[in-house]
């Protein structure tokens, strides 16, 4: 005879079918009355868990896919989902744990295999001493200046103010492990690791522009320099040419100086005449 299974004493996966179904048991194992089903439909109930459980573990996988690709790209505690006191053996348990969530041979979504490369990448740059220390150090101009900030909040009320000096900084202990101080602590990275990375992004470019104006300068000596070597070899290949044309030139006026008829000498004074006797071609 079958029995109606009730919501009380039934397992959470029990009363989970309770909602969705009706569920009787029968021998065997469950029997399931779908209402948009007509008819008992018999199946196991180990089958049923593990395909629920499967499904569950999917949807999580895929969520945790979701959330590391929506992390801030600078800050890999995000993506390891971390607080910035965990230690290097943290990172490595947490980065096991998640990367067994998000591999792409078990997790189906389209992006896995991008969120199980920035998860790699995350636990690199914590596992680098210097990498580590440069996020540690932003973190830390986070705090002092979350903490003059609430200095200066502090100062305009007396009361706050008088509390905290009874608690003798006990009270902002309390405060910097609160949820609130961790979500500002947070904001205030990601706002800190912007603008420092953007002054690195400027920098670069200066620096490629530097390079590339030394090289454009390096080029145009180079081309200069080339000219003028190519001009000085045609000169100098032209050299005996020149020579032998000056010679033959040399040569050329002596042998004419032999040869040539001297004009006669004029006469500029004659005191016999009062004109300057011009010279006569004797024939």
């Amino acid at each position: 005879m079958k029995t109606r299974l009730g919501t009380q004493n039934t397992s959470p996966f029990g009363f989970f079918l309770c909602l969705l179904y009706s569920v009787e048991k029968g021998k065997g194992g469950i029997i399931i009355k779908n209402p948009k089903v007509m008819g008992d439909v018999k199946v196991d109930d180990d089958a049923i868990l593990k395909s629920f459980l499967a499904e569950v573990g999917e949807v999580e996988r895929d969520n945790e896919v979701v959330r590391i690709l929506s992390c801030f790209k600078l800050n890999p505690f995000e993506h390891l989902n971390l607080s910035f006191d965990s230690s290097t053996d943290d990172v490595k348990r947490q980065y096991r744990k998640i990367s067994l969530m998000v591999h792409p041979d078990k997790c189906k979504h389209p992006q896995a295999q991008e969120a199980f490369g920035a998860l790699a990448k995350a636990q690199q740059l914590l596992l680098n001493d210097q990498e580590r220390d440069y996020i540690l150090t932003q973190v830390q101009a986070a705090k002092e200046e979350l903490k003059m900030k609430r200095k200066k909040q502090l100062k305009k009320n007396t009361a706050s103010k008088i509390k905290s000096l009874v608690d003798e900084g006990k009270h902002e202990q309390i405060y910097e492990q609160s949820e609130e101080f961790q979500k500002e602590l947070k904001l205030k990275v990601r706002e800190i690791l912007t603008d420092q990375e953007w002054r690195r992004r400027k920098m670069a470019m200066r620096i490629s522009e530097e390079e590339g104006r030394l090289k454009k300068d390096e080029e145009e000596q180079k081309e200069i320099r080339k000219k003028k070597r190519e001009h000085e070899e045609q000169w100098e290949g032209t050299r005996e040419n020149r020579v032998s044309s000056w010679r033959d030139f040399m040569k050329a006026g002596k042998k004419a100086k032999k040869g040539e008829t001297r004009p006669p000498k004029l006469k500029t004074e004659d005191p016999n005449k009062s004109y300057v006797q011009r010279p006569v071609k004797k024939g």
